[in-house]
């Protein structure tokens, strides 16, 4: 059983960053690959980001390549997002996620069915 309780969302200008953090319990987080999705009124959850269980691979969503970063802290039993340059449609409620399944790709990480454990959310709001 994991418990994961995201921090950091806010409310920030068109352009400005925020890094959002997600706190994993357990003695057992580096056996996670982690994920962030989020999720916008009116709309289906979309996955964001994801990493794996020793962080060497990471993978991203178009829409945020090259402005989001996913990484990990597995001594500590942190995942974060730095989000930079952000944009009004990347409004929404993160939702952190971890999930014990076997890492077969980014096809599979962006199904929300591949994930085990979902935080309970936090806003972003980017103004323009």
């Amino acid at each position: 059983q994991v418990q994961l309780v995201e921090s950091g969302g806010g409310l920030v200008q068109a352009g400005g960053s925020l890094r959002l953090s997600c706190a994993a319990s357990g003695r057992t987080f580096s056996s996670y690959i982690m994920g962030w999705f989020r999720q916008a009124p009116g709309k289906e959850r979309e996955f964001v980001a994801g990493i794996s269980r020793s962080g060497s691979s990471t993978y991203y969503v178009d829409s945020v390549k090259g402005r989001f970063t996913i990484s990990r802290d597995n001594a500590k039993n942190m995942v974060y997002l730095q989000m930079n340059s952000l944009k009004p449609e990347d409004t929404a409620v993160y939702y952190c996620a971890a999930s014990g399944k076997l890492n077969n790709g980014q096809y599979y990480l962006a199904q929300p069915s591949f994930w085990d454990y979902w935080g309970q959310g936090t806003q972003v709001t980017v103004s323009s």
